[in-house]
C-alpha cells in the first residue's frame, strides 16, 4: 500500500487514481498526494514520516530520493528500460530491476525474493543455492506465456500457503506435485 513505499515503487510512474483511492483509506490530504507525485519536493526527511513503519526506512528514504534525482538528471525523468541502467540507480539491485522490467515494461522476467526462493526450492520447481540460480532455473521452467504473472503467483503462494514456518500443505493446490518432504498435515477436529 502507499504507506509502505518500496524502492521499486519509486521508479514506477504513479497511477493517480489509485493514489486518490488511498487518500480516503489512509487519511492523506491533497497536499500529501501532490508530494507523492513529486518525491523530490517531499525530500528525504519528509519521506521518512510516510515510510517509518517499514524496516530500514532511513536507508530506503535516502535511496528513493537519490534514485529520483538520478532519474531526473540522467534519464530526463523517465524510467530506463535496461537492467544495467536500473541497477545503476541507488537502492536498485537485480530483484528490483526485474520487478520494474516485468511490471512497468512487460518484460518476461522473474524477480526472486525470499518467498519465491523458498517455494522454488521446497517444491522442486527450480531448486538452487543462490537467488540467481533459482531465477535462471525459473526462466527455463516457466513457459514464456506465464512469465509476466509467475512472479506474482509464486510470491502469493509463498506468503499465504507455502509459508516459512508452517506451510499449509493440506490446502495447497500443488501438494501432489510438491517435493517438500516435511509436509504439514491437516489438524484433527478436536473441539
Amino acid at each position: 500500500d502507499l504507506a509502505v513505499v518500496e524502492p521499486e515503487l519509486a521508479a514506477i510512474p504513479v497511477d493517480t487514481t489509485s493514489l486518490l483511492d488511498r487518500q480516503q483509506a489512509f487519511g492523506y490530504t491533497q497536499e500529501d498526494i501532490a508530494k507523492f507525485l513529486e518525491p523530490m519536493a517531499l525530500g528525504e526527511d519528509g519521506l521518512k514520516c510516510y515510510i517509518a513503519s517499514i524496516g530500514l526506512f532511513n536507508t530506503k528514504a535516502s535511496h528513493i530520493i537519490a534514485a529520483c534525482r538520478q532519474l531526473l538528471e540522467r534519464h530526463g525523468g523517465e524510467v530506463p528500460r535496461s537492467r544495467e541502467a536500473l541497477e545503476a540507480l541507488p537502492g536498485v539491485g537485480r530483484k528490483t530491476a526485474n520487478v520494474v522490467l516485468n511490471t512497468a515494461f512487460g518484460e518476461p522476467t522473474i524477480a526472486v525474493d525470499t518467498h519465491i526462493f523458498r517455494v522454488s526450492n521446497r517444491t522442486g520447481l527450480a531448486p538452487g543455492k543462490t537467488v540467481r540460480a533459482v531465477e535462471d532455473k525459473l526462466l527455463k521452467a516457466v513457459p514464456a506465456e506465464y512469465r509476466l504473472d509467475a512472479h506474482h503467483w509464486l510470491i502469493l503462494h509463498g506468503r499465504y500457503v507455502c509459508k516459512a514456518l508452517k506451510p499449509d500443505c493440506p490446502n495447497c493446490v500443488i501438494r501432489d506435485l510438491c517435493r517438500y518432504r516435511a509436509k504439514t498435515v491437516a489438524a484433527t477436529g478436536a473441539e
